[in-house]
């Protein structure tokens, strides 16, 4: 499954936001079931790479680094001492990049606040509910701003659903918490938040580290040693648990900058919002985050409207919610937005594009994670070079970088102030065989602004088991296929779970061969895994449960 995630926010300076959200996916199943695979493209604003002016001893740090990270992880060096010299690794990385935004031209520099002052005049927008003193993360877009941002949509949809004939649908903004819960955005779509104790002013934990880190390390009397400490910190705020970041508060001594008052240990706070559904009350439901879901739900008529044949994809424009924290930096971080989301599904056997040589002669600007981890500047490369050389997982995924790319230019980002980055693999979510994002150079530094994620066939994968519905696709096979499927113990699952063994057993048998293969690395670690299913969660033991691989001729 690609998935492809667009948002223009820094178009004219930041004149107006587009989210736009295209999601690939890529499903097959043959008669057994077979999960989608998805790339996520996030769009954002303008990057610009001067990696000649760095300082060739610094390129050389980094990769000494690196080769450290590597060693310690071939010889299996305690997980301590690799947490340690991969942050540390991190926190170079940070200094690099800093001391490449510092060489930028000086006539490259905007000044944010006359340029925000005059779209507001202009009213390209404005804060919404301004009279009655306006809400934060809130705005209006003006006669220009829609025109704008209406320009901006057109092109995208003549780009992309007219040329690559996608299916678009309209999906509700209201979704159950069942189906959320599934996706795991009940669960994982949270930060963490602190409060002033004494004025309630609530600020996300991690920013606020951070900014509070930054304030620290500008101070001259700071040491060397307490900057690279701070760094290290700076670098992992993503991984700390709640804990940890409670802990780190205190360290560092961290007040509400406004006040200057105690603040709270940092909660977790989900990030949608959530509402009830009918008069009664009793269907609990949300603002929906995201519009993928809606396409991941609608798979099955989308494949019969398709008559059962992949490739194909789908496509959706729509407003999204976010319950942000601290909504800052104008129109990059706000509580409701415009995403215009690609699902484009495809046999995950057969990832190649047919129409990729249409792109594959573009030379774009790529930082690849071997780059990054080595201390080696982004390079400008061609793409048909990219995919041949591995750099780029797939050609379906070179052709959709590609397109985004000509969109970009087409909108007018500037080339020059563009680059697609891969996540390292300690960014790389579990799902993901491939992740690249577009960034661009803003006044806010270097700013994703699109996301691209081969997510393999985690997303229906997950509906599937949860509902009991095949979200697959199917086709002939005359050639023998492997086969990885649970071999459930009934009696042990039984004598376990009694009347509920029917609810594990129906479970387990749908089970995709990506979920099983995970599962089967927790059993061998842990010796067991939990699986849940109509609102109960069971503990699945190594002698519930074996993993039966065969093959077998499919006619």
């Amino acid at each position: 499954m690609l998935y492809l995630a667009f948002y223009f926010t820094f178009l004219l300076l930041r004149a107006l936001q587009i989210y736009s959200a295209a999601s690939c996916n890529s499903h097959a199943c043959l008669p057994f079931s077979f999960n989608p695979h998805c790339l996520n493209f996030l769009f954002f604003k303008k990057t610009l790479s001067v990696p000649s002016l760095l300082p060739r001893k610094r390129q050389l740090s980094f990769k000494n680094r690196d080769k450290l990270v590597r060693k310690l992880k071939d010889e299996k060096a305690p997980q301590m001492d690799v947490d340690k010299a991969v942050a540390e690794l991190k926190a170079r990385k940070r200094i690099l990049e800093a001391k490449e935004l510092a060489l930028q031209p000086k006539d490259d520099i905007v000044d944010r606040v006359k340029m925000e002052d005059t779209l507001k005049r202009r009213f390209f927008y404005d804060q919404a509910f301004s009279i009655y003193g306006g809400v934060s993360g809130l705005y209006d877009f003006g006669p220009v701003g829609c025109a704008l941002k209406n320009n901006i949509i057109q092109a995208w949809r003549q780009h992309f659903i007219q040329e690559e004939q996608i299916f678009e649908i309209d999906c509700t903004m209201l979704t159950p918490e069942a189906v959320l819960k599934t996706s795991g955005h009940v669960d994982k779509f949270a930060d963490f938040m602190v409060k002033d104790v004494k004025s309630g002013e609530c600020f996300r934990a991690d920013h606020l580290l951070k900014a509070h880190l930054q304030k620290l390390m500008s101070d001259k009397k700071c040491t060397a040693e307490k900057k690279m400490e701070m760094e290290n910190v700076i670098t992992q705020l993503d991984n700390y648990s709640q804990e940890q970041l409670a802990d780190l508060f205190v360290n560092y001594n961290v007040k509400s900058p406004l006040t200057g008052n105690d603040l709270t240990a940092p909660v977790s706070f989900n990030l949608m919002f959530k509402t009830s559904i009918g008069p009664g009350g009793n269907m609990p439901g949300y603002l929906r985050p995201e519009t993928a879901q809606g396409i991941f739900l609608n798979f099955k008529r989308l494949l019969e409207f398709n008559q059962g044949k992949l490739p194909f994809a789908a496509a959706q424009i729509g407003n999204s919610f976010r319950n942000e924290i601290s909504p800052r930096s104008g129109l990059i971080r706000v509580r409701e937005f415009t995403m215009a989301e690609i699902e484009h599904f495809v046999d995950p056997s057969e990832k190649c594009h047919p129409k990729f040589q249409n792109v594959a002669n573009l030379h774009i600007l790529l930082y690849s994670a071997k780059a990054q981890t080595s201390g080696q500047p982004a390079r400008v490369m061609r793409l048909g070079d990219a995919v041949e050389q591995g750099v780029i997982n797939n050609s379906v995924l070179g052709y959709f970088i590609g397109r985004i790319y000509l969109y970009l230019i087409k909108v007018g980002i500037s080339p020059e102030k563009l680059r697609f980055r891969q996540h390292m693999e300690n960014e790389m979510a579990h799902y993901a065989c491939d992740c690249w994002d577009a960034e661009s150079k803003t006044s806010y530094g270097w700013i994703e602004i699109v996301g691209c994620a081969d997510r393999s066939c985690y997303d229906l994968s997950c509906h599937t088991r949860a509902t009991k519905v095949p979200l697959v696709a199917e086709k002939l096979l005359k050639e023998i296929a492997n086969v990885v499927q649970f071999e459930a113990n009934k009696g042990a699952i039984g004598k376990a779970y009694k009347k509920d063994a029917k609810l594990v057993l129906e479970y387990l048998a749908i089970c995709d061969e990506c979920y099983i293969s995970e599962m089967e690395t927790q059993l061998s670690e842990k010796g067991e895994f939990t699986i849940e299913t109509e609102g109960k969660t069971f503990q699945i033991t190594k002698d519930m449960v074996n993993v039966k691989r065969f093959q077998k001729t499919l006619h």
